[in-house]
């Protein structure tokens, strides 16, 4: 019975993503949610106590996920630590033209829509990003000390490149157009092998 709780607790979660990547927290209502994911209210309301904590749970559960992909790609000790972030940053540039793109980052997504209106929500969101440029400015320290990225402050230049990646899906989101996005990458190797100073 346990299973298929934690299983129907889970495919709300999925549901509930699948939805709000495509409409935007606030348009999605509790009662399309559950049209979709076809469970009775009282489900919703077994697992989560409000809409708020649900969408809480969610950024969570999408972090979790997350995590676990960028702690694997990352902590590749068969390429050296700059190959290692630039393929995370291709794959980003590969994400933004194909259906993982920036629509479906909820930092992008909900980041200006939710931290307003939800503190749960915002707070949710800021420790997911600062677990992510905790996790690059690891792997940027490691290229740091076998020689293979030079700069002088991993953490800095994890905050940095992670506010020009942010900013450039935003701008993707207008433009459609991925030719910003290859300049960061290339801004990016610059600046990781200490020939672009900011």
């Amino acid at each position: 019975m346990k299973i298929q709780t934690n299983e129907t607790r889970q495919h709300i979660l999925d549901i509930g993503y699948e939805l709000i990547v495509a409409k935007g927290f606030t348009s999605v209502g509790l009662s399309m949610l559950l049209k979709h994911a076809q469970v009775p209210k009282g489900s919703f309301y077994h697992y989560f106590k409000s809409k708020e904590q649900f969408g809480e749970t969610l950024i969570t559960d999408y972090f979790e996920k997350y995590m676990e992909w960028l702690n694997v790609l990352l902590s590749n000790k068969q390429l050296p630590a700059n190959e290692r972030l630039l393929t995370y940053l291709r794959h980003w540039i590969e994400f933004n033209q194909g259906i993982c793109g920036a629509q479906r980052c909820l930092i992008v997504k909900l980041g200006s829509e939710v931290s307003d209106l939800s503190e749960p929500m915002r707070l949710a969101l800021n420790k997911g990003a600062n677990d992510i440029v905790s996790t690059i400015a690891q792997c940027i320290e490691s290229g740091i000390q076998e020689g293979s990225i030079k700069v002088k402050n991993a953490q800095e230049t994890a905050e940095i490149l992670y506010q020009i990646w942010l900013g450039g899906s935003i701008l993707y989101k207008l433009s459609k157009n991925v030719s910003g996005l290859q300049r960061t990458l290339q801004q990016t190797e610059q600046i990781l092998q200490g020939k672009l100073i900011f």
